[in-house]
């Protein structure tokens, strides 16, 4: 049976087994935290990020969840500098201009900081001076730094990023550096899940 498993990645983590770039380099990866074999990430998480990451040897899952084409759903808690003007989350809710072309649009909501946040390890820079603030930003698209990228575009610094949510699953009741196997009836089987919306077809005009 294909194995699926939740990983709550914490700060300073890079999403692979090894780290090939640096000959004796001391980055962590998940070796340090998971011993199943024949696993891989489906998708990264940045190594300055944390959250949900979610770990398969089902390959035809993890191509559904990695490949942007497929849109399933990202569900991200961001801590901006800064706190945004009803115009600003109107903007990243319709989609904002990056370098490479405009987001698509995005759920967007001011939230309470969470309440099973853990300390981060170091903690986030902090200006006395500036007020901070908690987004829910929810995208269907993986763009490289994507959300950073879209905060930084309206003026908001991202101060801190978690992943809560990747389609049906979340990482409620996992710790940092913990991870579960997802729950059976919550993994789609093949040909399931999100899909890209395809233009109707239209009949040629006589």
């Amino acid at each position: 049976m294909p194995r699926t498993l939740l990983f709550n990645k914490p700060f300073d983590v890079l999403s692979q087994f090894t780290d090939k770039g640096t000959e004796g380099t001391t980055r962590r990866t998940l070796s340090e935290f998971i011993d199943v074999p024949g696993v891989y990430a489906a998708g990264r998480l940045d190594r300055d990020s944390e959250g949900l990451l979610v770990l398969t040897d089902d390959g035809g899952l993890q191509q559904k969840i990695a490949n942007p084409r497929n849109k399933w759903p990202k569900t991200y808690w961001v801590q901006v500098e800064g706190t945004p003007s009803d115009a600003a989350l109107e903007s990243l809710r319709k989609g904002v201009d990056l370098k490479d072309g405009k987001t698509r649009p995005a759920q967007v909501a001011r939230m309470d900081e969470p309440a099973s946040l853990w300390p981060r390890t170091p903690p986030i820079r902090v200006r006395k001076s500036v007020p901070d603030c908690w987004l829910k930003i929810t995208i269907s698209e993986g763009r490289n730094r994507q959300v950073r990228r879209m905060t930084a575009a309206v003026g908001h610094p991202t101060l801190r990023l978690i992943r809560y949510a990747i389609g049906p699953w979340t990482i409620d009741g996992l710790l940092p550096g913990t991870w579960n196997d997802a729950p059976a009836h919550r993994i789609p089987p093949a040909g399931d899940g999100p899909r890209p919306s395809r233009k109707p077809n239209r009949r040629p005009r006589r």
